[in-house]
């Protein structure tokens, strides 16, 4: 992953996941070690997925949360995992730009 971003010319400070964890989602260790890898509170992390259920797990760590869908993900004319409005995440985006744009301060 971290060759891929250094190729790709993407400025990413780190890539966090199962193996930094010691934790795979939807486990409350996944998401609390890796922003305690980071050296940060839940509350000061955003995390940013295609899956409804990862980040309502992410939201009951205390993780800010933001749904951007990946509509090729199922296959085409399938369709993404559509959030449930029932739980509003803290953004949804309909890609990384919007996403960026909307996280602009």
């Amino acid at each position: 992953m971290v060759n891929m971003a250094k190729r790709a010319g993407l400025p990413w400070d780190t890539i966090l996941g199962a193996e930094v964890a010691r934790a795979y989602k939807p486990t409350p260790e996944a998401y609390l070690r890796s922003a305690e890898a980071l050296g940060l509170q839940p509350e000061q992390c955003l995390m940013v997925a295609a899956h409804p259920g990862d980040l309502k797990a992410a939201a009951r760590c205390g993780l800010r949360t933001a749904y951007v869908p990946r509509p090729l993900e199922h296959g085409p004319g399938r369709g993404p995992d559509e959030p449930d409005t029932a739980q509003p995440f803290d953004v949804v985006a309909g890609d990384f730009v919007e996403l960026a744009e909307r996280l602009e301060c």
